[in-house]
């Protein structure tokens, strides 16, 4: 098989399972635009575990179709792209994930692809010791916002295994002030599972930002308190 095989095997499934109700229908989840062939979930995950079976399938070839998959701006090709590459998690290395970093720059341009991502693929690097939060540090300042939101996204899943959440907080601290609402939903959301685990420390760090950061961030880390604990948060009146 070679990647050229494979992009034709990918739009073969897309165009087979088409349906334009379902673009009506999920494109107002989409503010950034919503270019798709109307596949269900279902139908892109069947589609990828088709094609992980083919003869001759391998990540480097999955990886060498990334940037005509990423650039056709189709919402499924992208999405059959990384459910393929986490299908295939067990031949990562460690410059699997520099490839991966590149392609924010190509075509992930929407929260559902960059959460795919940050929830499904970049936290088996870490777990895998492939790369270090460190790694992610370039990421904070990214041009592309979706990668800045894959940052505190990934590291959901490590606020399990961390013990120093203050450490976690440090790192993404820089996110408090992005001008971008997709980050603040990401951040957000990292701090509404961090206080699930920990919530003096995560209430600590809400409240030294509580006057000054973006109040979108504040509505997603309080998703889950009672109105009084949210009142802890309220932007002081000046």
């Amino acid at each position: 098989m070679n990647h050229t095989f494979l992009i034709k095997k990918i739009r073969d499934h897309c165009i087979e399972h088409a349906n334009e109700s379902n673009v009506v229908k999920y494109s107002r989840y989409f503010r950034e635009g919503y270019d798709a062939y109307g596949l269900s979930q279902p139908q892109m995950e069947a589609g990828a575990h088709k094609i992980t079976k083919l003869p001759g399938i391998s990540l480097p070839i999955v990886l060498e179709a990334a940037p005509e998959l990423l650039k056709s701006g189709k919402y499924e090709e992208t999405g059959l792209l990384l459910l393929l590459t986490r299908i295939l998690h067990k031949q990562y290395l460690p410059e699997t994930f520099g490839e991966i970093a590149g392609w924010y720059k190509i075509g992930i341009h929407n929260w559902a692809h960059a959460d795919t991502l940050g929830m499904a693929i970049l936290p088996l690097f870490l777990s895998k010791g492939l790369t270090g939060m460190e790694d992610f540090k370039p990421w904070l300042m990214a041009e592309n916002r979706f990668q800045r939101r894959s940052v505190p996204v990934t590291l959901i899943k490590s606020l399990k295994t961390h013990t120093d959440f203050q450490l976690l907080f440090d790192f993404i601290e820089c996110l408090m002030t992005d001008p971008a609402r997709e980050v603040h939903q990401g951040t957000g959301w990292f701090l509404r599972e961090a206080w699930k685990l920990n919530a003096p420390v995560t209430e600590a760090f809400l409240v030294k930002w509580k006057n000054t950061a973006p109040r979108l961030i504040f509505q997603y880390a309080t998703e889950k308190m009672t109105p009084e604990q949210k009142q802890n948060f309220k932007r002081e009146k000046k």
